[in-house]
């Protein structure tokens, strides 16, 4: 996938019913990450988030990936690539794998919200469901229907109604995703997801054997 949306839309939010609405329309246009910050008028920048990480820290490869909870490529390469790895390298203790979201659209900026408003202990489970959910939560593409289904999501993850309302109502922690998003994804050269980047060489989307023989040389280079 490689539509990048103007990031003005993503950080120009207001709250109505306790849910986001963007003040803009969605559009197709590739806009970098650079260049709509120089349309941004949020009052607040926003502050940049911890990297959402799982493998040892002293791992000796790193993958970074980035990827978008509404790009069905990043589903596909959850349920196979990412699983793999994660059964391979990174519970045995040979990768730190980075999970850097991006945002196409309001949507996926509200799968991010919840998912990062479960916390450090539910962020990959939540974040896991978006992706293996995808194509259930999205459902018509109605935004009404697509913030039900992820207050659902949510509450199986053990949220509360309380917990829900007040993530969606943080533009605080909305700006600061976008932030996050467009200060890696600038450092990074990023249009398009997934992306991967290996020990700071960055690769577009490809195969687990491709994948694997990448980290087999990385892990033999030590």
């Amino acid at each position: 996938m490689t539509r990048f949306l103007p990031v003005i839309a993503l950080v120009l939010l207001a709250v109505a019913g306790g849910a986001w609405y963007l003040t803009q329309p969605s559009g197709n246009t590739m806009v970098s990450p650079a260049e709509a910050q120089d349309d941004a008028e949020a009052p607040d920048a926003g502050t940049i988030l911890p990297d959402r990480v799982i493998g040892d820290d002293d791992a000796p490869v790193t993958v970074v990936v980035y990827s978008s909870y509404t790009c069905p490529h990043c589903a596909t390469f959850h349920a196979d690539q990412y699983k793999s790895l994660k059964a391979d390298y990174i519970d045995t203790g040979k990768v730190r794998y980075v999970h850097r979201e991006v945002y196409f659209d309001r949507y996926a900026l509200w799968g991010g919200m919840i998912a990062n408003c479960g916390g450090d202990m539910r962020y990959f489970g939540l974040s896991g469901m978006l992706y293996e959910q995808q194509k259930e939560w999205i459902g018509s593409g109605d935004g009404d229907e697509i913030l039900a289904n992820l207050r659902r999501m949510g509450k199986t993850a053990g949220l509360s109604d309380d917990d829900i309302d007040a993530c969606f109502a943080d533009q605080d922690m909305a700006t600061s995703l976008v932030a996050t998003y467009q200060f890696h994804a600038e450092a990074d050269g990023i249009n398009a997801t997934p992306t991967l980047v290996i020990d700071g060489e960055k690769h577009s989307n490809m195969s687990y054997n491709a994948l694997k023989d990448i980290v087999e040389a990385r892990l033999a280079a030590q």
